[in-house]
């Protein structure tokens, strides 16, 4: 039996302190719960293993799992020591491990020294996610980061002299009266460090952080739309002509350094959370840790096996928060949302052969008025959003929503 692609994700919701946008299940000034929150996790994973096993031998889903992905994200993964890093993915090897993993860390620049990451490299990490957001020190300050602009770059240089070669930059824009010329020089920034993947994200002004209730106190402009649709075109533009290949609506990569952790998700294949609100997508369930970090290494200590019922319906949801069986409607739903985010869109013959149904009778509707507007290109391989849609990404996605959906697909 060829062994089932899996791929880890390992949330640790511990910052310095909470950016103004963020609404992310973080926390600042819980730094003195991490050792108990690594002894937490390490037990989660042995556990998640014993079910596997456990689960596979008494159900349809004989799988044998090999990891080919891990993600340490958050919060701030780089608060943790080089030591505790490689303590954890030791314990992800519970697991079996494929030959030649991608295993990634997020790390704040304002966090980080040069002996850090040569530490992590040797550790196993092989790809750095950095949390750079802005060359603009103003836009920095704006959204609560705790580094500076050259602190960015600094970080950048310091990951390459340790032998990084796969570094992906976060950035944001349209933020409350950001110009295009600030955008455009920050773009420029990040290119001169020749990263190997950017990830380009437009502010979501979300309820409860400071940010959005500045906006809304009257504070800060309204981020304006049709700016941010501009900027979005001016990266494509940009980009492009620099090499980069624009994999998925908000990622560019240099050909093959696309995130095959994210590309998980994109193609909704098996990946497991791990971690206070940690989700995951695992023997056709979705599922998510509790979020409370407290309340995580309590329930987690008080654990000796999960419960064989928890992925039944009305089960002991064990350290959970909640369980969802996905049901056909609904995974075929997630497959189309997630896989239109991806240029190569979807493939019809692969949706048939994961789903046995065609996917144009099943969305004929939904696919032909997309067309229409304009908003999807359509052909006898598949379809795929038009540069139109990329713009309204979310109008597009809507329509393949199964009734009484809560929309998570879209988040």
């Amino acid at each position: 039996m060829n062994p089932v692609a899996l791929s880890l994700y390992l949330h640790f919701p511990f910052c310095l302190s909470k950016c103004s946008y963020c609404n992310f299940n973080s926390y600042a000034g819980m730094e003195r719960l991490i050792p108990d929150y690594l002894g937490a996790m390490e037990k989660e994973i042995l556990l998640w293993k014993m079910f596997a096993r456990e689960y596979s031998s008494q159900s349809s889903f004989h799988e044998e799992f090999q990891v080919e992905t891990v993600y340490f994200g958050g919060g701030t993964p780089s608060l943790l020591q080089p030591e505790q890093i490689a303590y954890v993915i030791e314990r992800c090897r519970a697991f079996p491990f494929a030959v030649a993993p991608e295993i990634t860390l997020e790390a704040n620049p304002g966090t980080v020294q040069e002996k850090f990451f040569a530490r992590i490299r040797r550790a196993g990490v092989n790809r750095l996610s950095l949390g750079a957001q802005s060359f603009n020190d103003g836009c920095l300050k704006l959204l609560g980061r705790i580094h500076s602009a050259n602190e960015a770059r600094e970080a950048f240089l310091c990951a390459r002299k340790a032998g990084f070669d796969n570094i992906n930059m976060d950035l944001i824009y349209a933020l409350p009266g950001q110009t295009m010329p600030c955008w455009q020089n920050t773009l420029e920034e990040a290119l001169r460090l020749h990263p190997e993947h950017l990830s380009l994200y437009s502010l979501t002004l979300e309820e409860g952080t400071p940010l959005a209730g500045w906006v809304k106190a009257g504070l800060l402009p309204l981020p304006d739309g049709d700016l941010a649709a501009d900027m979005y075109l001016l990266a494509e533009e940009i980009l492009d002509r620099e090499g980069y290949s624009h994999y998925e609506i908000s990622n560019w990569a240099v050909p093959g350094k696309e995130c095959r952790h994210n590309l998980a998700y994109w193609k909704n294949t098996s990946y497991l959370g791990v971690g206070a609100g940690a989700h995951s997508f695992l023997f056709g369930h979705r599922f998510a840790g509790v979020s409370s970090p407290q309340e995580y290494v309590e329930k987690l200590s008080a654990l000796e096996r999960l419960p064989p019922s928890f992925l039944e319906v009305g089960g002991e949801k064990s350290h959970l928060d909640f369980v969802e069986g996905a049901d056909v409607e609904r995974e075929m739903s997630d497959t189309v949302i997630m896989g239109l985010r991806l240029q190569e869109g979807i493939d019809l013959a692969s949706f048939a052969g994961r789903f046995q149904r065609e996917l144009l009778p099943a969305y004929r509707q939904e696919i032909e008025e997309l067309v229409e507007l304009g908003l999807l290109d359509a052909d006898e391989k598949g379809i795929r959003l038009s540069g139109r849609g990329k713009l309204l990404g979310n109008e597009v996605f809507m329509r393949f929503l199964p009734p009484n959906s809560t929309g998570s697909a879209l988040s």
